[in-house]
């Protein structure tokens, strides 16, 4: 028998910036076992453990390899079957056992990855380092069919949102859910619908579809403007693979991007401070309504180790990402409702803080408050990691060789920031991200401009020339 450090060290399956991920193929029965073994090994006071899955087609195999694990520990298993990552953070923090959660989140469908949970919430980058170093041994394994689905957490997710909210809330819109393959695609419409929504169904898919919140595709978009024309809707809704990050469309069928409707979730929600990630848009910075706003390295971890902090000195904590996926970082009230912490990302509740805050008002109104400074998005994929590391090294030391090679002589960079990645801001005002993909062979590039059409010629200027 080999320990769990040997096997996962040799499986090529690595920790990103939300859980291990990596090729189907290596996410073996062994392999699964190994990363079950050694994230319970230090939680091994627990008698149970909660499992979910999404809707990948590899999902419900890597999920027998997990319970069988866990039952060589004797730990028996709350299994919830497909239903979003929020939901089971949720359902297993309150009954204070660990949770894992089979996902590959946004990643191609070739793809899978396995995002852990402790009884507090995610797991940090020490608990990470503590798995990949784990002795504990990986015994053979009996592989049984999947045990009976319990309907626990999703019910517990559809009332947490469904007691904060009246329930008429949404009474006289029309919203769309562009289902595809999202795990909560069979539980939105009854939280829409319970808050007094006209729900229409779209883009139902029996096959895994990858939608990255932080780069949707032109077809996407142009998809949603088509909904909106046809169904006449107030809002359209949408998340990625495992319903944590969220899209949401407004009455013209443009979709909001994450950090936006994270802003105005939190506006709307009177939280005091904000963790986000460098990324996300300077407007949440300069839009003046939060009382402080910490900067991290891009990850759901980092943002959550700033909760810590910022608890110290504020009562209502929140935070989000450039994806749209929000996170509640202390209890709070909204409009007399308590709240509970929910430490991951979650897709629903900054959609709906947005449809609360706009009231009988389209969504497009409430973007007019806010700061001129729009933000893009994009990356290339099957770009090598050494590849993308050269491009950063030179854009340091030779900044002026890399505006000229992309097409942007007559700027000069002002100022670095290497908080995750190159951030450099240029001196028209406009900035320029790139940030290799900590799983994955990807190079992305965010670009921060007056305008989104500037911003979205500036990332596609940027990939282009460095696509050669």
């Amino acid at each position: 028998m080999q320990n769990a450090a040997e096997i996962i060290k040799n499986s090529g399956i690595a920790f990103g910036t939300s859980g291990a991920r990596g090729l189907v193929v290596d996410f073996t029965p062994q392999v699964c076992a190994a990363f079950t073994l050694a994230f319970l090994g230090s939680n091994s006071n627990f008698k149970r453990v909660a499992i979910a899955i999404d809707n990948r087609p590899s999902s419900p195999d890597m999920a027998i390899a997990c319970i069988a694990a866990a039952k060589t520990l004797g730990i028996n298993v709350d299994y919830y079957g497909v239903i979003p990552t929020p939901a089971l953070a949720n359902t297993s923090m309150a009954d204070g056992i660990p949770s894992i959660m089979i996902t590959g989140s946004h990643i191609p469908f070739d793809r899978n990855g396995l995002k852990f949970y402790r009884p507090d919430g995610e797991i940090t980058k020490a608990d990470e380092l503590a798995i990949l170093n784990s002795s504990i041994y990986v015994p053979a394994l009996t592989l049984a069919p999947l045990p009976a689905i319990l309907n626990k957490a999703k019910e517990a997710y559809i009332q947490r949102y469904l007691r904060l909210f009246p329930n008429n809330l949404l009474a006289g819109k029309k919203i769309a859910i562009y289902e595809h393959s999202s795990a909560g695609r069979d539980l939105f419409p009854t939280i829409f619908e319970g808050l007094g929504a006209e729900v229409i169904s779209l883009g139902r898919s029996d096959s895994f579809v990858a939608i990255d919140t932080e780069a949707v595709s032109e077809s996407d978009v142009e998809q949603a403007k088509k909904w909106q024309k046809e169904y006449q809707l107030d809002a359209i809704f949408s998340t990625d693979g495992d319903s944590d990050r969220p899209l949401l469309g407004d009455d013209n069928g443009e979709y909001l991007r994450g950090d936006i409707l994270g802003l105005l979730a939190a506006q709307y929600m009177n939280i005091e401070a904000l963790a986000v990630p460098i990324n996300c848009n300077s407007a949440i910075d300069s839009c003046g309504i939060f009382e402080r706003v910490a900067r991290t390295r891009i990850g759901s971890p980092y943002v959550i180790e700033s909760f810590d902090i910022l608890n110290q000195d504020f009562k209502s904590i929140a935070g989000f990402e450039a994806n749209g996926g929000f996170l509640v970082g202390s209890d709070i009230i909204i409009n007399g409702q308590p709240l509970s912490a929910l430490p991951t990302r979650d897709a629903v509740l900054p959609v709906l803080a947005v449809l609360a805050m706009a009231g009988n008002n389209p969504i497009s109104s409430l973007l007019a408050s806010l700061p001129s400074s729009f933000t893009a998005s994009d990356r290339l994929q099957n770009f090598a990691k050494a590849k993308s590391a050269a491009i950063l090294e030179q854009a340091e030391n030779e900044p002026s060789v890399f505006l000229l090679q992309v097409g942007l002589s007559e700027l000069n960079v002002t100022s670095i920031d290497k908080t995750d990645g190159l951030r450099m801001t240029l001196d028209n005002g406009q900035v320029i991200h790139l940030r290799p993909s900590g799983n994955a062979p990807e190079l992305r590039c965010y670009a921060e401009a007056n305008t989104q059409v500037a911003a979205q010629a500036l990332v596609k200027q940027i990939l282009s020339t460095l696509n050669v």
